[in-house]
C-alpha cells in the first residue's frame, strides 16, 4: 500500500505558509524518528513517501496517492504532523486529509481539537463521570482567584508535552505563573489541583472490540510524591520508567478502564496515551489525553509497546493496520509482534527487501547524483565527460563489472560494462554521459520543493544514479550474479548519436532486453514509441562569372527554398520542419558568396522520414542554374520507433512489476527522439526508466526526489526478471 508519512521539520517560514502569525508550534518530531517510522513501513512492504506538512502538502499527496476512483488500490497517510501555527494545530492536517479524501492513521479533527484543549477534555471527562482534578481557567492574572485550592499546577490551556508546567502554593506565585503562561503561549492558563502521589501513562491501541490497552507505565519519581516532569526534563533528564507498573490487579484494571473511558469520551481513533496521577490515598485522576502520542524511542508509548511484545517496526505497522481496518475492513500488515517479524524478514518478498535497502541508502543516492551533476559534461568537454565515466567505472567495478573502452576522437570514450563472461546479455542498460549545457549555460545541483535541479539531472544523470542504486540493491539481496547484465554509456547523444548508433545496435543484438534510462514522465510514462528526428545542413554558394546582374543572390535564393521546404510540415501528421540556425556572407568582388541553414525534422513514422529527406534534397537542388552550387550534409538521422508486439509484451511485464511496487506507469509516445531507434526491431526495448522529471535542456531541468527510490526499485525488479524472461 502507498503510505505518505506527513511530518513537520521546523517552525513556520514564509515558504511553508502564506503568512506567519499566531502561536508557532513548539512540537516537532526528531528527523531520526520520522526516518525510523518510514523505514518500519518500508519493511512492512509499503511504498512510502515522506511529505512535509506545509503549504505544498496537497500537491504532494495528489502526485503520490492512488486514485481509488480510477480503480487503483487505496493508500493512507501516517500522520506525524503537529501543525505549523495557529490554534488547534493538531487538526490542520487531518482536516485537509478529510477534504482531499485521503485515509489516515489517527483521530479526526474534532477529537484532536478537544484533546488538545485541556479544559474541554476535562469537561467531557466530568460529563462521563471520569475523575479529573478540580480546575480553574484564567485569561488574565488580574482575575479573582479567591476560591483556588492550593497547591495547584499551572499549564497552558492548549499545549502538550508538559510545556509551561509550574507548581505554586500561593496567590502571588499563581498570578505570576498565569501571566507567564499567557505571555509565552498567547492563550489562557489552566490551573488544576496538584495531585501529590504517583504518575502513570497508559497507551491505547486500536478501536472497538479489538482495542488493546498496553502495559501501564509508571514514572519513577524517586520517592518524591510532589515531583513532576517538564518538557525540559523529558528532553534532557527523562524520568526512569517502570513497565509493567507494579500495581495490584484491581488498581491496574481501574486504570485500564479509565484510559479506555477517556479514549471514548473524546472520540479518539486508533491510538492515544492517557496520563494519570494516583494520590497517596490510592485515588486515580485523569490528567489529560495525548491524541498524538510520541513515537520517539524513549517515549512512554513505545516503551509500553515494547513491554507488550512489539518491536518498533511491528508497532508502527500495527498502528497502520489499525487505521486500515477502520477504513477498509482489512489488514495490510506483514507482522504484529517480534516472533512474526523475525519470520517475516526471512520470507519478505524481493520487492520489500529491495525497497527497504534503497530507502536506507537514499542519502547515498542523492550524494551520488550531486557528484555527477556537479561535473560539467558538455559534449565537447571531453575531459569532463571522461571524468564522469571514470567515476561511474569505479562504482561499477566495486560490484563486479568489468570494462571495455571504445575510444572516440571527437567526443569522450564510450564505455561498456558486463558482470559475466559470455557473449549474450539478459539485459542491456544504456544512457549517455554527455549533455548540451556549455559552461555559460550550466546550472549547478540544487533542491527545492521536493525536486532536484541541475544540468543533465533528468536527461542522463538521474538515470545513471538509479542504475547504480538498483544494481547495488540486487547485489545486497544476492540476485545480481544471477543476471547477465550489460551497461553501455555513450558520449555523443547531444550530437544525435551518429558515432555510437552502430555500437548500440551491435550490443542490443546480443541482449534479450534493452532499457534506456532517460527521464520518466510525470504521469508515469515509460517510452514505448518515439518520433524520428533528423538534422540536415544546406549550403548554397555562387560563382561570380559574367555580368553582375546574372549572379544570383544566395541569401534570397536560400530563403525562398527554406519557405518552400517548411510548407512540407503537417502538424496533423506529426511532421515538423524547423530552421534551427542560419549563417550568410556576401561581398563585392570575385569572392563567392555563401549561405548556410540547418534544418531540424520531426516525423512520426519511417516512411514519412524517408519521403521528407528525399523531397528536401530535391527542393534544395531544384532550379539552381550554372552559377549556384549546393551541398547537403546530414548531421544525424534517427528513425522513429513504433510500438511493436514485442515492446507491448515487455511493457506488460514491467507494468506487472510496477503494480506490485505500487509505482504508476503507462505506455508513452515521446516526441523527442531516443537512442532506442538504434535497437533492432526484434529486441524488446523501453526507454524513460530514469527518475520522473521534465523541463529537459532548459535551466529548470528537474527530477522528483521521491521518484529515485520508486524508479530504482522498479529497475532492480526489471533487471532481476530479465534473467527468467518477461
Amino acid at each position: 500500500m502507498k503510505v505518505a508519512v506527513i511530518y513537520n521539520k521546523k517552525q513556520a517560514e514564509i515558504s511553508d505558509v502564506i503568512n506567519i502569525f499566531g502561536q508557532q508550534t513548539k512540537e516537532k518530531y526528531n528527523p531520526k524518528t520520522v526516518e525510523l517510522v518510514t523505514s518500519a513501513l518500508e519493511k512492512g512492504g509499503h511504498n512510502v513517501k515522506k511529505i512535509e506538512g506545509n503549504i505544498d502538502v496537497a500537491e504532494a499527496l495528489r502526485d503520490f496517492m492512488p486514485r481509488v476512483v480510477a480503480g487503483e488500490r487505496p493508500g493512507m497517510v501516517f500522520n506525524m504532523a503537529y501543525g505549523i501555527q495557529g490554534q488547534s494545530r493538531y487538526t490542520h492536517i487531518p482536516a485537509m486529509l478529510e477534504m482531499l479524501g485521503v485515509p489516515y492513521v489517527g483521530s479526526g479533527p474534532q477529537a484532536h481539537a478537544v484533546a488538545l484543549d485541556k479544559v474541554m477534555s476535562k469537561i467531557l471527562f466530568q460529563q462521563h463521570e471520569l475523575p479529573t482534578p478540580q480546575f480553574w481557567v484564567f485569561s488574565s492574572p488580574e482575575e479573582k482567584m479567591d476560591n483556588v485550592v492550593y497547591p495547584v499546577i499551572v499549564k497552558p490551556k492548549m499545549e502538550a508535552v508538559s510545556m509551561g508546567l509550574k507548581i505554586v502554593d500561593n496567590e502571588r506565585d499563581l498570578r505570576e505563573a498565569v501571566a507567564d503562561v499567557i505571555e509565552t503561549f498567547q492563550q489562557p492558563a489552566l490551573v488544576e489541583v496538584f495531585i501529590s502521589g504517583k504518575e502513570f501513562a497508559v497507551g491505547v491501541l486500536g478501536n472497538g472490540a479489538d482495542q488493546e490497552v498496553l502495559p501501564i507505565v509508571e514514572f519513577d519519581l524517586k520517592g518524591d510524591p510532589n515531583a513532576i516532569q517538564t518538557k525540559s526534563d523529558k528532553m534532557n533528564k527523562p524520568l526512569g520508567k517502570i513497565c509493567p507498573a507494579e500495581l495490584p490487579e484491581n488498581v491496574a484494571k481501574e486504570m485500564r478502564r479509565l484510559a479506555q473511558g477517556a479514549f471514548y469520551s473524546l472520540g479518539i481513533y486508533d491510538f492515544a496515551r492517557v496520563d494519570l496521577r494516583m494520590d497517596q490515598e490510592g485515588k486515580i485522576y485523569i490528567l489529560e489525553l495525548n491524541s498524538m502520542a510520541s513515537l520517539g524511542r524513549t517515549g512512554s508509548y513505545v516503551y509500553a509497546a515494547d513491554a507488550a511484545g512489539y518491536n518498533y517496526d511491528s508497532l508502527v505497522n500495527r498502528m497502520l493496520d489499525v487505521g486500515a481496518v477502520r477504513y477498509f475492513g482489512e489488514t495490510y500488515s506483514h507482522f504484529q509482534d517480534r516472533e512474526e517479524e523475525a519470520a517475516a524478514k526471512k520470507s519478505q518478498p524481493l520487492r520489500v527487501r529491495i525497497r527497504s535497502y534503497l530507502r536506507g541508502n537514499l542519502t547515498i543516492m542523492e550524494e551520488t547524483l550531486k557528484k555527477m551533476v556537479e561535473r560539467n559534461t558538455h559534449v565537447h568537454n571531453i575531459e569532463g565527460v571522461n571524468d564522469l565515466g571514470a567515476f561511474i567505472s569505479s562504482q561499477l567495478e566495486q560490484i563486479g563489472f568489468s570494462k571495455q573502452v571504445f575510444p572516440q576522437v571527437e567526443v569522450g570514450n564510450c564505455l561498456y560494462f558486463v558482470n559475466h563472461k559470455t557473449e549474450q546479455n539478459d539485459i542491456l542498460l544504456w544512457n549517455h554521459l554527455d549533455n548540451r549545457s556549455t559552461y555559460q549555460e550550466y546550472v549547478s545541483f540544487h533542491g527545492e520543493r521536493g525536486r532536484f535541479l541541475g544540468s543533465g539531472v533528468a536527461e542522463s544523470k538521474g538515470g545513471l544514479t538509479i542504475m547504480m542504486a538498483a544494481l547495488r540493491a540486487l547485489r545486497f539481496v544476492r540476485k545480481l550474479r544471477k543476471v547477465k547484465c550489460g551497461i553501455l554509456l555513450t558520449t555523443d547523444y547531444s550530437l544525435g548519436g551518429s558515432l555510437s548508433g552502430k555500437l548500440i545496435e551491435q550490443l542490443a543484438r546480443r541482449s534479450r532486453y534493452a532499457v534506456g534510462l532517460k527521464w520518466g514522465e510525470a504521469h508515469g510514462g515509460i517510452v514505448t514509441s518515439c518520433f524520428g528526428r533528423a538534422s540536415y545542413q544546406i549550403e548554397l554558394s555562387n560563382v561570380k562569372t559574367g555580368p553582375a546582374a546574372d549572379i544570383p543572390n544566395v541569401i534570397t535564393t536560400l530563403s525562398k527554398k527554406i519557405i518552400a521546404i517548411q510548407k512540407l510540415a503537417s502538424p496533423d501528421e506529426g511532421i515538423e520542419i524547423i530552421p534551427t540556425s542560419m549563417e550568410a556572407h556576401t561581398s563585392i568582388g570575385r569572392t563567392p558568396d555563401y549561405a548556410i541553414v540547418s534544418i531540424g525534422l520531426q516525423f512520426r513514422d519511417k516512411s514519412q522520414g524517408e519521403r521528407l529527406v528525399a523531397e528536401i534534397q530535391q527542393m534544395a537542388r531544384r532550379k539552381l542554374g550554372g552559377n549556384l552550387k549546393v551541398r547537403i550534409k546530414k548531421h544525424f538521422y534517427r528513425p522513429p520507433v513504433q510500438e511493436s508486439k514485442v515492446i507491448r509484451k515487455f511493457f506488460k511485464g514491467v507494468k506487472e512489476l510496477a503494480d506490485l511496487l505500487e509505482v504508476r506507469v503507462k505506455p508513452f509516445n515521446r516526441v523527442i527522439s531516443s537512442d532506442i531507434c538504434y535497437v533492432p526491431e526484434e529486441i524488446p526495448v523501453l526507454d524513460g526508466l530514469g527518475p520522473v522529471g521534465g523541463s529537459t535542456r532548459t535551466p529548470n531541468e528537474y527530477i522528483f526526489q521521491d521518484s529515485l527510490v520508486d524508479r530504482a526499485a522498479l529497475l532492480a525488479m526489471i533487471i532481476n526478471r530479465s534473467a527468467g524472461g518477461f
